[in-house]
């Protein structure tokens, strides 16, 4: 059984909060901007240093629109819609995976009609960055003290402040799980792949990560499956469709 009951702030001036949450999600953005650079060095990347950091720039704005609409209108409708300020707070937490990933697929869509460069081939290299920037934003959730799991007694059990009972860590069974994916996908960017490959691949383990681990996950039920699991099915269904036609 482990206590947890670390402060999700680092230091607060004035009322001017910083948190591990953002911080992390900050970490998650400078590392896909130099893996996007140290591209561009190559020669495999045909963009310019102020394009890639453009594009992250419009990530930024993108996976935060995404991720908290989806919060407010799927998973926290009735809150939200009582405490309208609160949907600005976003260093609260309360960002949704699903909604961010559709909110950064929009920003690459966009961005690569623009620069007029390949949507396939700039979404195989970004799923490699973006799989471990998710990995770290499960560890800025957990220390936020949100998206919990069970209860349980196991030995590895997590005592939150202000929730019942002990509880799987799911965040960090969600972190584990997604790094394992960033080093299947760095492992397959160094082979010949055709395109497409390794971004659907990275979307399959997405939505296999969620669908499963959400078994564990202290959520709402809905016909056997919670919502999470319900918007993880076409990350599933559609990859292994594209894996097997090509």
């Amino acid at each position: 059984m482990i206590n947890w009951n670390i402060n999700p702030e680092i230091i607060n001036i004035f009322g001017f909060s910083v948190r591990y949450y953002g911080l992390i999600y900050v970490l998650g953005f400078i590392i896909t901007l130099f893996y996007l650079d140290n591209l561009r060095k190559k020669q495999k990347l045909e963009l310019s240093k102020d394009s890639i950091y453009d594009l992250i720039f419009y990530l930024i704005i993108g996976v935060i629109i995404g991720a908290r609409t989806f919060e407010v209108l799927f998973w926290n409708p009735g809150y939200y819609f009582s405490h309208l300020l609160e949907i600005f707070m976003i260093w609260n937490g309360g960002l949704s995976f699903h909604g961010g990933l559709l909110g950064a697929f929009v920003v690459v869509y966009l961005f690569s009609k623009k620069h007029k460069i390949s949507l396939i081939k700039l979404a195989d290299i970004l799923i490699i960055p973006g799989t471990l920037a998710i990995a770290l934003g499960r560890l800025g959730n957990l220390f936020n003290s949100e998206i919990y799991g069970k209860i349980t007694n196991v030995s590895w059990c997590f005592n939150f402040n202000n929730v019942e009972s002990c509880r799987h860590p799911y965040q960090i069974y969600s972190f584990l799980l997604h790094l394992v994916s960033f080093f299947i996908l760095l492992r397959l960017s160094k082979k010949q792949n055709k395109e497409g490959k390794i971004f659907f691949i990275g979307i399959l383990l997405f939505g296999l990560v969620r669908f499963i681990l959400d078994f564990w996950r202290d959520d709402i039920v809905y016909y056997g499956l919670t919502l999470g699991q319900y918007f993880s099915t076409p990350l599933i269904l559609i990859p292994i469709y594209y894996l097997i036609k090509k």
